[in-house]
């Protein structure tokens, strides 16, 4: 494994999309054109399965130096109010181009730090989306919360509100870890917003931990895990500390290069978190995700419904999610938008009446296509071409770039069928990047991409 990993571990994409980001083009897209897919796609998916809405909520009181997303730090609270009045003016903007109510499947608030908000503007929100819409009967609301900050309060009025699930970053219970990252947050902490959603009936509580993250040793990740055992999160997503200082910036260089675990031993945090996770009772869910099999996303595996989109994996599937605040992205299915990145600019065009995108991709019969294979690798790993609706133009183009794992025993192929056998699943990005079109026709002129292993 130890030589697998030198020879795959590459940049490359997380494949929360296809196209990816950086391919997207731009220059066929237009907000005219972004308008008539989403039209198309919601009549197409809001009375069989309703749609999904991301809300970015990007305020945060001090900087995390592991985080990747658009975040505004302030202590200045008094921003809440204008940004939920923007949010629910972009929503409108978006129901005046439909002619029937919309019916909201999943709501996910991201961030930034959604707690920061109070429960007051957090209601408000809640409360104006559901103004000119309905619940769908099978609905999974969920937000982020901050350990550090979530109440009792908060936890009450959203639960009150349809949420059900809620996930708690966590990282790592190490001192000098979390000193590096600027996240220090208690154990108690921890346990005790835990203790909180239970009591008032969440159903699904996540804990997120990185590995890979300055300092951190596996006797750091031993101990982390064993803290998380305590408390039985229903969900634990164990992600890739992704280093890409060179996209974000300063905000990622709380630290030296030398501070952070490098490849084979970053990959056996991984792989030692892994065997302890099953030894709990967890299951691997896709990539990155463990699940005990009374929680959903466990069951959307077992039943082959598992999805995977800009929130990352979710049990249930709506092909249009609308993404609403600063620099969120939208999903159509056949094509993608995102907002403008800073709240003054997002705040300016919503206000003068313009859904706020600045940039997005229209896919094309074959991105479709592509796409659903990489989808399927992603979430169930495997993927066939038998039918006829998903036969590439040039298969066998994508093939041999597959022959090197099929070699090293990472892929088999057998009558039109692609499968990863389970000792290859650190590998499934690289797996999806022999699909990626896009990739090999054109390598990104910089760095874009965290390592895929």
């Amino acid at each position: 494994m130890s030589s697998l990993i030198q020879k795959y571990n590459i940049p490359g994409p997380r494949y929360t999309s296809y196209p990816t980001v950086p391919y997207w083009d731009n220059e066929t897209f237009s907000k005219k054109k972004w308008i008539a897919t989403f039209k198309q796609s919601f009549i197409e998916s809001n009375t069989s399965e309703g749609i999904s809405l991301y809300i970015h909520l990007p305020y945060c009181e001090s900087l995390c130096t592991f985080c990747a997303c658009h975040k505004h730090i302030t202590k200045r609270h008094e921003v809440e109010q204008p940004y939920i009045d923007t949010v629910l003016k972009e929503w409108q903007l978006y129901v005046n181009l439909i002619n029937e109510t919309p019916i909201i499947k999943e709501i996910h608030l991201g961030g930034g730090t959604p707690t920061f908000f109070s429960k007051k503007e957090l209601k408000r929100l809640i409360s104006g989306l559901f103004k000119n819409a309905k619940k769908h009967p099978n609905h999974e609301f969920s937000f982020e919360g901050h350990p550090n900050n979530t109440t009792k309060e908060h936890l009450q009025t959203l639960y009150d509100l349809g949420f059900t699930r809620v996930s708690y970053g966590v990282q790592d219970y190490n001192l000098k870890v979390q000193e590096a990252i600027h996240r220090v947050q208690p154990f108690e902490n921890v346990e005790k917003a835990t203790r909180l959603a239970r009591e008032i009936g969440y159903t699904s509580i996540s804990h997120d931990l990185v590995f890979g993250l300055p300092f951190q040793t596996k006797e750091n990740v031993i101990h982390t895990i064993n803290k998380t055992k305590e408390l039985e999160p229903d969900r634990i997503s164990y992600y890739s500390y992704a280093h890409v200082p060179w996209v974000k910036g300063v905000g990622q260089r709380g630290f030296n290069e030398q501070d952070l675990p490098k490849n084979e031993e970053k990959r056996e945090l991984y792989e030692l978190g892994k065997q302890l996770f099953a030894n709990m009772g967890y299951a691997e869910i896709g990539m990155d995700h463990f699940a005990l099999p009374s929680d959903s996303l466990y069951k959307a595996t077992e039943e082959k419904t598992l999805h995977r989109n800009f929130m990352g994996y979710t049990a249930n599937k709506t092909q249009l999610m609308i993404g609403l605040g600063m620099s969120s992205i939208s999903d159509s299915w056949y094509g993608f938008s995102q907002n403008v990145k800073t709240v003054k600019e997002y705040q300016q065009l919503v206000n003068n009446g313009e859904i706020p995108v600045f940039r997005g991709h229209l896919l094309s019969k074959e991105d479709l296509i592509i796409r659903q294979h990489i989808l399927n690798i992603m979430c169930h790993f495997e993927t066939s071409w038998k039918e006829e609706s998903l036969h590439i133009k040039n298969i066998s183009k994508h093939i041999e770039k597959l022959e090197e794992m099929i070699t090293d025993g990472l892929v088999s192929i057998k009558n039109n069928t692609l499968s990863v056998p389970e000792k290859a699943r650190p590998f499934v990005r690289n797996i999806c990047m022999a699909f990626d079109k896009k990739l090999h026709k054109k390598q990104p002129d910089t760095k874009l991409f965290s390592m895929t292993i």
